[in-house]
């Protein structure tokens, strides 16, 4: 077995190649490797699998470089391929097309869903209702397949304060996948600034597309 752990904002994963027991917020479980690319799953601690993660995948995408020595990194989850390229002490994640979807009443909360690869219920309003609305919507029936869930506090034109409810997780302290469903859902184009207890994402948004940045660091 062959495992290291890392995080992005406190949100750590673990990644391993063979068997590992879960620790952190989920596993990325390392399948194949080919040069710059890697395939992966991602497993939630209830061992369910996420079809994306931010920041998931952006850690991925630097554990591949510290392998390789290289500066660039695809990371292939189901059929989605994130290419993450190292950027100073940052990473840059082309996290693909985000899908926002009018404005629904669900378990009396104005919700936007967004799809960034994975399921997202984004309310604007105070980021400390995550904590009712988090459980609330992430098992409402309205969403056959669960949700992750943002309250969202819009501070400024480029600019977001947001709590995350992450789906088979619970409240983590920061989501890369998050931070693409809050900046979509309240601004559409252009780059915010993400704010979460945890630290700060930024997002690049343009036609309809996301690209992602942020950190990714080992802690063991």
């Amino acid at each position: 077995m062959t495992s290291s752990l890392w995080h992005a904002h406190g949100n750590a994963y673990l990644v391993a190649e063979g068997a590992y027991e879960m620790e952190g917020d989920g596993a990325l479980e390392v399948e194949r490797l080919d040069g710059d690319d890697v395939w992966i799953t991602i497993r939630n601690p209830d061992l369910s699998v996420a079809e994306m993660s931010g920041n998931g995948t952006r850690i991925a995408g630097a554990w591949l470089m510290e392998r390789t020595g290289s500066n660039v990194a695809r990371v292939h989850v189901g059929e989605r391929v994130v290419e993450v390229r190292r950027a100073g002490e940052l990473y840059e994640s082309e996290m693909g097309e985000v899908q926002v979807f009018p404005e629904e009443h669900v378990a009396g909360a104005d919700v936007i869903r967004v799809i960034v690869g994975n399921p997202h219920a984004v309310v604007v309003g105070d980021p400390d209702d995550v904590v009712a609305l988090g459980p609330a919507l992430e098992t409402h029936p309205h969403f056959p397949n669960r949700t992750n869930v943002q309250v969202a506090r819009v501070d400024g034109p480029c600019e977001v304060t947001a709590r995350v409810w992450e789906r088979g997780v619970g409240e983590t302290t920061a989501s890369g996948s998050s931070a693409v469903a809050v900046a979509a859902a309240t601004h559409r184009e252009g780059e915010v600034l993400v704010h979460f207890p945890g630290g700060d994402l930024r997002v690049r948004l343009r036609d309809g597309r996301a690209t992602l940045i942020g950190p990714a660091e080992r802690l063991r």
